[in-house]
């Protein structure tokens, strides 16, 4: 499979989960977090999705596009791994992380720190979606929504 392929079915994949996911975290309570801004398309998604929520942004630069920018307040710039740690405890209904490099060594490092982040900013009952799985005691795995291939992106429910 080309890049290109890979590259259109892993967005392909998060946004047929986010849009999946989107009526239960509507029940829940809590903000929606985004791990790693990049150029903003998903975290415009999410604002797409839910209107009516605070959508905070991490990433270690400001780089998204001008209208995809996250608000004053809502954009915390600096390594993610350090930013994201001041908001477990934040009883988010979603957090979602796309932040893999596809390369093994590089992700096995991001991997020593992402599923405690991932689980200490959720709210009980909250989702976690990730481009790398999270493995945690306190996270449940989902199935996928159809049409997502097992390993291309993860769901987890905070226990």
């Amino acid at each position: 499979m080309s890049r290109l392929d890979s590259f259109i079915r892993r967005l392909t994949a998060q946004r047929d989960i986010l849009n999946t996911v989107a009526d239960e975290v509507k029940t829940l309570d809590g903000p929606v977090l985004e791990l790693g801004l990049g150029n903003g398309r998903t975290f415009d998604h999410l604002r797409e999705l839910f209107p009516d929520r605070r959508v905070v942004a991490f990433d270690r630069a400001a780089n998204a596009y001008g209208s995809s920018m996250p608000e004053e307040g809502n954009l915390v710039l600096g390594e993610i791994k350090d930013t994201a740690r001041d908001f477990i405890g934040i009883g988010a209904s979603l957090a979602h992380a796309d932040i893999g490099t596809g390369y093994e060594d590089k992700d096995a490092v991001t991997l020593t720190w992402l599923p405690e982040i991932m689980a200490g900013v959720l709210a009980s009952h909250g989702l976690a979606v990730s481009g790398l799985p999270l493995e945690h005691p306190d996270l449940e795995a989902l199935a996928l929504p159809s049409g997502v291939k097992e390993g291309r992106y993860f769901i987890y429910r905070r226990r």
